[in-house]
């Protein structure tokens, strides 16, 4: 009884309130952390992409070998996600000149064939049925690519569009209000809610951590990076041990 009760279990937490207020924070951890390595440390994009990737491919092993869902692996993974998502957009976006729009087209295409290709393979791309090898690679590499689109997404909306960060924050923060409507007063897909809304904390996390530590004259708080990184991660690990996740019950 105790193997078919741990069978039905996924490898990702349950959709409660929590998991999103760690998300948005992990989100934002990533903006901070990462420009704190490439540009604080002055390491640059592409030495921090190298660093922040290492840390993800150990972390998505240790998640995938794992028999169950473990709380702290699993958000020391999502955070891997943001901070290297963060150092590749910028790399991609500043280094290789493809502008934050370009970026943003390029990784919307990469995020849709992975969302494609995991359905293909396995009739859905559920959160709810992530327990198998396979589906936690198609999980972990479409969250990769969520993680750096919400970046780039994040920076042109606030840079390129004119928006600021306050502006950009308003608008991800409106975005992702219409997905808790949709969740409660509608039909839509919980599946594509779930991604929609997944997707959008990335931009959100993104603005509001440049909100943090840009300069005043570029409308930021002009926050040490890694005063802000601390207090976050702080945040995080407080929400972890003090809030219980469980794992997201598998749908038969």
């Amino acid at each position: 009884m105790k193997n078919a009760n741990e069978n039905s279990l996924s490898k990702v937490p349950e959709l409660t309130l929590v998991f999103w207020i760690i998300k948005i924070a992990a989100t934002t951890l990533g903006e901070t952390g990462g420009d704190a390595v490439s540009m604080s440390m002055n390491l640059g994009y592409l030495v921090g992409t190298a660093i922040f990737a290492a840390i993800f491919l150990v972390s998505v092993i240790a998640q995938i070998r794992a028999s169950r869902f473990h709380p702290l692996l699993y958000w020391t993974t999502i955070i891997a996600t943001t901070t290297v998502g963060t150092t590749l957009a910028d790399f991609a976006d500043r280094s290789l000149g493809i502008g934050y729009a370009g970026g943003s087209v390029l990784l919307f295409s990469l995020l849709m064939a992975s969302l494609t290709i995991w359905y293909r393979s396995l009739g859905t791309v559920s959160v709810d049925q992530v327990g198998s090898p396979k589906a936690e690679m198609f999980y972990w590499v479409t969250i990769m690519f969520s993680q750096t689109l919400g970046t780039a997404l994040g920076d042109w909306t606030a840079d390129t569009a004119g928006l600021g960060y306050g502006g950009g924050a308003l608008v991800f923060s409106a975005l992702l209000a219409l997905v808790v409507a949709g969740r409660y007063w509608s039909n839509i897909s919980r599946t594509l809610l779930f991604w929609i809304g997944f997707i959008l904390t990335r931009p959100l996390g993104a603005v509001v951590g440049d909100f943090l530590d840009k300069p005043l004259n570029a409308g930021g708080l002009a926050l040490s990076r890694y005063s802000a990184s601390a207090v976050l991660l702080a945040a995080i690990l407080i929400s972890i041990f003090t809030f219980r996740q469980r794992a997201a019950r598998q749908a038969h």
